[in-house]
């Protein structure tokens, strides 16, 4: 599976901006979200091929949304790479144990980023 389509769940509009942008960039067609309600909706209307996956957001966090994602039969193929400011190996562990393929930790390191998304290829 090649990545093209990207769904950015961020509850931050700067970081929304600079993901997107970025992405968009390196040719792929991104898609955002700001809470996990508004995630579940640009599901539903175009499966991505990736999820990237902010964890501190109001109501449902990241760790909860990846939780769901990955449990629903119908996107539990798409990979998520959380994307957070949270950078203990204590949270980078928690996010791999709700099903999440990858962690990152904010700011964002482009080229470490890029070579995650592409090892997903």
């Amino acid at each position: 599976m090649s990545v093209r389509k990207v769904l950015v769940v961020d509850d931050s509009k700067t970081e929304l901006m600079f993901l997107t942008d970025l992405l968009q960039k390196n040719g792929f067609s991104v898609k955002t979200a700001e809470n996990a309600e508004d995630a579940f909706k640009r599901l539903a209307e175009d499966k991505p091929d990736l999820i990237l996956m902010d964890v501190v957001m109001p109501g449902q966090n990241g760790f909860q949304l990846t939780r769901a994602i990955t449990r629903d039969p119908l996107y539990a193929d798409v990979p998520i790479i959380m994307c957070t400011s949270k950078n203990q190996e204590t949270d980078r562990v928690w996010g791999l144990r709700q099903g999440a393929r990858d962690y990152v930790t904010k700011p964002v390191e482009v080229a470490d980023l890029m070579a995650k998304i592409k090892a997903l290829s």
